[in-house]
């Protein structure tokens, strides 16, 4: 698996990019690129507060980890939500990164905490802020991760819409990876991380998913464009919350939801 996501990442960055970089410049141009991106990423889900690193919302029962918040589930613990957080402690481990002496030695380890109130009563633990300090340090590889299930994913989300409209797809794809270096790529990035691919049939409301699949559908018949593409996020994101069950509450992420999209944009930065 370690020698796939480095093939891929080396695969990836010219795409991200645009670019052809002699190999001196090009490790220089790759690190920027990831610390950019952690950067933005880390503003989204943590508005770059390092005490959000270690986070667990009210209304939902898994916490929501580092830069890019991502699941932990207990063990035994089922939900509609693709766990991530195990998958990126195993990318670390492959790019040779140290993990917390509590993490080292478990090939699939389980959130320590039994519910919120537990996890609220350690925020200030040893653990807690080790495992805050492992975060803060690790920005750009949890960057490199999120690129990392991009790659894996675009050819997924191509080939999940009918023969017909495959090309339709991949041409939109590539089309905004290309426009307004490097906010394209982040937008569709950022996007796939934020909430999914869309290929997940359990990760649906009302047999309609919010993911970037379905952003790229309602793309099918607009302009290609950046704004368009916030557009149809926004689109997407409102369905979600009109189809959400009622005790979820999802109204009240709209704003910050919508506040994500516009990021996308460069004159919004």
């Amino acid at each position: 698996m370690s020698v796939r996501l480095v093939i891929t990442l080396q695969l990836l960055v010219p795409f991200l990019m645009g670019l052809s970089w002699p190999s001196s410049a090009q490790n220089i141009s790759e690190t920027a690129h990831f610390d950019w991106l952690g950067k933005q990423v880390f503003r989204n889900e943590c508005d770059s507060r390092p005490a959000c690193l270690t986070s667990w919302n009210a209304g939902e029962d898994f916490p929501s980890l580092g830069i890019g918040h991502f699941i932990w589930y207990r063990a035994g613990q089922q939900e509609i939500f693709e766990e991530t957080f195990p998958q990126l402690l195993l990318f670390l481990k492959h790019r040779q990164v140290s993990l917390p002496s509590w993490l080292q030695n478990s090939t699939d380890p389980n959130s320590p905490w039994p519910n919120r109130a537990a996890f609220s009563a350690a925020k200030q633990s040893k653990q807690m802020r080790e495992l805050r300090m492992f975060l803060l340090t690790t920005s750009s590889l949890q960057a490199e991760f999120i690129v990392s299930r991009f790659t894996q994913t675009q050819d997924e989300i191509v080939f999940s819409f009918q023969p017909n409209d495959r090309n339709k797809a991949r041409r939109i794809m590539q089309g905004l990876a290309a426009i307004h270096p490097p906010y394209g790529q982040y937008a569709l990035i950022d996007y796939l991380h934020f909430k999914g691919s869309g290929l997940n049939s359990a990760e649906q409301y009302r047999g309609m998913g919010w993911g970037l699949k379905q952003v790229i559908a309602e793309m099918f018949d607009t302009e290609l464009s950046l704004y368009h593409f916030v557009e149809a996020g926004t689109k997407v994101l409102d369905r979600r919350i009109s189809n959400a069950p009622v005790e979820r509450s999802e109204a009240r992420w709209r704003e910050g939801w919508h506040n994500r999209l516009l990021s996308y944009l460069p004159s919004k930065n």
